[in-house]
């Protein structure tokens, strides 16, 4: 009797150490299942043209970005075989660069509201029937402010733009993101401060901000403005600063100040590779991995 007592106290010991057991692995399973997450919830993709994106599918990126110039030159029917195009690969549009031509002028006194609401809505259009939902304003020579010309006037014109847009965006549930850029491509909003003003001052939540590594690194930018400026934040370029090319290897450049932020934001985006290659069927897998590699470092 005290051998079967034995037993079966012993018995439900080894019960009681599996279902332990079984308890701390599935909370393991849970815990690196939300890292997981947490990671995929990022997409990476990449800038270039209609011709790239069955190249940019094989690379192993999760999306393309395409240029608003080359989409909105295309004829009905060649746009028309465009949404084919996209809906029979599955492989999504994303964002959306290369918004306002230069001809169209942001700031200045030479800007044509009318002009700037017809191209707009046509633009809008074509992106929204791509099912794309973030359009990149970067346009520096479209937004450069014209020698002698207040700087402040430019700036309310550029708040009264966006303004203007931003019904246009919501109702295509598109999200417009304004770029921060070098004085080198713009001579206005250089920063993200100045980036995140203008932001505010439109105080609509369909213009918000998008953040280029290289601009970054030109204009020396504290990776806590970064941070700072998380609530605003949509999207990211990304190259390696060294040439504005594919990025390939953790150790070719100081890319992890710029990660931590990212982190420390909670950032979900997309990140887009924004950037030059001699051989992108060579340097675009190296790049998605790199990316990935980079984006799941603690």
């Amino acid at each position: 009797m005290a051998f079967r007592a034995a037993h079966k106290s012993s018995r439900a010991r080894a019960i009681a150490l599996a279902l332990r057991g079984a308890i701390v692995c599935s909370l393991a399973l849970a815990f690196l299942a939300a890292g997981k997450s947490e990671t995929s919830a990022i997409k990476i993709g990449v800038c270039g043209p209609i011709s790239m994106i069955g190249a940019t599918k094989a690379a192993g990126f999760d999306y393309s970005e395409l240029s608003i110039a080359e989409i909105v030159a295309l004829s009905d029917a060649d746009f028309a075989k465009l949404q084919d195009q996209v809906k029979q690969s599955g492989f999504p549009i994303y964002a959306a660069y290369t918004f306002i031509p230069a001809a169209i002028k942001l700031t200045g006194p030479d800007i044509d509201k009318d002009r700037q609401m017809a191209y707009i809505r046509h633009a809008m259009d074509r992106v929204a029937a791509l099912d794309a939902h973030i359009i990149l304003l970067g346009s520096g020579a479209a937004r450069q402010v014209p020698d002698g010309f207040s700087h402040d006037v430019a700036f309310a014109q550029l708040v009264d733009f966006l303004q203007r847009i931003a019904p246009e965006a919501r109702a295509r549930n598109i999200v417009v993101t304004v770029e921060p850029q070098s004085p080198s491509e713009s001579n206005i909003i250089n920063s993200v401060a100045e980036g995140v003003k203008l932001v505010r001052a439109v105080n609509d939540p369909n213009i918000q901000l998008v953040l280029d590594f290289y601009y970054l690194e030109q204009t020396h930018e504290d990776p806590s403005a970064i941070v700072a400026a998380k609530d605003y934040v949509r999207h990211i370029h990304f190259s390696n600063p060294n040439g504005r090319v594919y990025p390939l290897r953790w150790d070719e450049y100081d890319y992890a100040p710029f990660f931590a932020a990212l982190r420390q934001m909670g950032y979900t985006g997309g990140i887009s590779i924004d950037a030059k290659t001699s051989n992108f069927a060579t340097d675009a897998p190296q790049t998605a991995a790199f990316l990935r590699d980079a984006l799941s470092r603690q």
